[in-house]
């Protein structure tokens, strides 16, 4: 007998896919990200409008942030005007020998400083010593035919007024008589002329300066005519400044000096840290150079300590003006946003304000305040990057921070 098993009649369940992936937390990252960039950007755009910054929340505890101040102080700020100039010496000579000969003796050494009329160098004297021996030997020789033609003269005087010779053998002596003094002249002409060449061969400085490197050795010989000098000497005191002013400058500068005014000038180092040495200025071109758009000026330094040297690179600096009575803070006060520039002062509950200031002029590390702050004010130099508008501070000044 077969046996029917009962059929299963349990239906098989369905393979269903995982419910898909809430993302709603991603939806909500996205939305705080949002907010906080449209708060810092709205932050932004309210300081750059001339708006303190918003205030923050307060250090933990209420603790007062350190901070350094310095106070606003009036006093005298000078005004420059700069520029990039080359010092030039006054004068420079090339030394040459006006006679020809054997260079025997050099009287200097290399980057010597010699006076107006020191020895140089010496030319060979010995053939000048013996044509000054034939001038004046040829000179007494004629002063000899001279004198004796005066004899002459007065002995036919006699014999004319005795009416013993015709008066035109008298003209005749006389005529000798001048030619042989003209004679003596032209010996003494020559004797002068090898004194003057014997004076020559002695070469000494024109003027007082520095020496430069020798251009010929002692043996050598030397002419008139050589194209290179023995050496060259420049002068270095004083010694000129030749620099550039933009030329919307210059009628400040020329204000100034058709009322009579000296204005100084310093020069500086090339990096403009150093200063070099104070002058004055003497003169500007006649012309503006229209490829720079610049005018030259030519300042004087006595230079007694030879820092300045020709041809050298300095920047000038030109005091055109001296502000009186301006508020000055120290630059490292001044902060600077996209369209304003202010500073953090501190008020007498001790938080900080944001003040908008203007400032036109800086000097080193000063700052003249044109506008916004008033003197005796303090400012924040030092510990700013964690201020806020109200933020409380423990202030100390910078005379007390640098002696701490």
């Amino acid at each position: 007998m077969t046996t029917v098993e009962p059929l299963n009649t349990t239906p098989t369940p369905k393979r269903t896919s995982p419910p898909p992936k809430k993302r709603g937390w991603i939806w909500l990252i996205v939305l705080c990200l949002a907010c906080v960039a449209g708060y810092f950007i709205t932050a932004r755009m309210g300081l750059g409008k001339g708006q303190a910054p918003i205030a923050g929340k307060k250090a933990k505890g209420g603790a007062a942030v350190p901070v350094l101040v310095a106070p606003a102080k009036r006093g005298e700020m000078p005004v420059y005007l700069n520029g990039l100039g080359t010092i030039t010496a006054f004068n420079t000579v090339t030394v040459r020998t006006r006679v020809d000969g054997q260079l025997v003796k050099i009287a200097f050494e290399e980057g010597q400083l010699v006076k107006e009329g020191d020895l140089l160098a010496e030319i060979d004297p010995r053939p000048y010593q013996v044509q000054l021996e034939q001038a004046e030997g040829q000179k007494a020789r004629d002063e000899a035919q001279l004198k004796n033609a005066m004899v002459d003269l007065e002995r036919y005087k006699v014999l004319l007024a005795q009416d013993s010779i015709p008066k035109q053998q008298l003209d005749t002596q006389t005529a000798a008589v001048h030619q042989f003094e003209g004679v003596i002249r032209s010996d003494e002409a020559a004797i002068n002329n090898v004194k003057l060449q014997l004076f020559y061969s002695h070469i000494t400085a024109p003027l007082t300066g520095r020496i430069g490197l020798r251009l010929v050795d002692q043996g050598n010989m030397v002419h008139a005519s050589d194209a290179n000098g023995l050496v060259v000497i420049t002068q270095l005191q004083p010694i000129s400044l030749l620099f550039n002013i933009p030329q919307d400058s210059l009628p400040q500068v020329l204000k100034k000096t058709r009322a009579g005014a000296t204005l100084r000038v310093d020069a500086y180092d090339r990096d403009l840290k150093n200063k070099l040495a104070t002058g004055n200025l003497v003169t500007i071109d006649n012309q503006i150079d229209q490829t720079t758009g610049t005018v030259r000026f030519k300042a004087v330094f006595p230079n007694t300590d030879n820092s300045l040297f020709p041809n050298q690179f300095v920047n000038a600096r030109l005091l055109v003006d001296t502000r009186h009575g301006a508020i000055i803070i120290p630059t490292a006060a001044i902060q600077r946003s996209t369209l304003s520039t202010f500073v953090y002062v501190v008020k007498p509950d001790n938080t900080v304000e944001a003040r908008n200031i203007v400032t036109t002029i800086t000097e080193a590390d000063e700052a003249a305040v044109d506008s916004g702050l008033a003197a005796g004010e303090k400012v924040v130099i030092d510990g700013v990057d964690k201020l806020q508008p109200g933020t409380k501070v423990n202030a100390k000044t910078a005379d007390a921070g640098a002696k701490s």
